[in-house]
């Protein structure tokens, strides 16, 4: 079994999904009292936070590689960021390591085209919504993706960095983001991305009429298989 290096802390709640279900998956592999072997490196949100809704992600970029170079050092064979937002730099911090960093988008762009899916809408921070960098990695797949209207990308990033981000579930919150999915669905999507690790945690496959890709829970099951090989 490979060591897993897990960069974390964005925020934390999501990360402590990361550890549980890939501890779950190596112990439904193994039996027994078989865990992961796994280094994780947890960030402070609330430093990181401040600098990119400022957009001073120079200034993020040094934060990140620093714990990216540190799972390396204590061991990892490969790593994570434990977050959609973030693989933003993925490319830079790819090339401060020496061990490869396992994209997210590329475990849930394998995912669903095995599904036979190309139509998708996703779900995400602004970045992740309204930049290049995670539709265009899943344009790889020959994904569409569809992203909501103005106003509900204002609503599905608020909740994120506002509610999600410090352990806030709301029902309400729950609705409005059933609401943004069916109007993804009604726009064409097939299938909806949850693109921030924190949002699984919020809405449930009962919450869309189309199938929902979680994807920490896809991130994390590449990571398992990835430990194996």
């Amino acid at each position: 079994m490979k060591t897993i290096g897990l960069i974390g802390g964005m925020s934390w709640h999501s990360s402590a999904e990361y550890y549980r279900l890939i501890n779950e998956a190596v112990h439904n592999r193994l039996g027994g009292s078989h865990s992961a072997k796994c280094v994780l490196y947890s960030l402070d949100l609330g430093e990181l936070e401040a600098l990119e809704l400022q957009d001073r992600w120079d200034e993020v970029l040094p934060m990140v590689i620093a714990a990216a170079q540190g799972v390396e050092r204590a061991g990892a064979d490969f790593a994570l960021i434990c977050t959609n937002t973030t693989h933003k730099l993925a490319d830079q911090i790819q090339a401060a390591i020496q061990i490869p960093l396992l994209h997210i988008a590329d475990a849930v762009g394998q995912h669903i085209r095995a599904c036979g899916i190309e139509r998708v809408g996703l779900l995400g921070t602004r970045f992740t919504m309204e930049e290049d960098f995670y539709r265009e990695r899943l344009s790889r797949y020959g994904l569409q993706v569809i992203i909501p209207g103005e106003v509900d990308r204002a609503l599905v990033h608020r909740v994120i960095y506002d509610e999600l981000c410090v352990g806030q579930i709301r029902e309400e919150a729950r609705d409005q983001y059933r609401a943004v999915m069916g109007r993804l669905v009604k726009y064409g999507a097939e299938g909806i991305i949850l693109g921030c690790t924190e949002i699984g945690l919020l809405v449930k496959p009962d919450d869309s009429r189309a199938p929902l890709f979680d994807s920490l829970r896809l991130h994390a099951e590449a990571a398992v298989a990835l430990a194996f090989e």
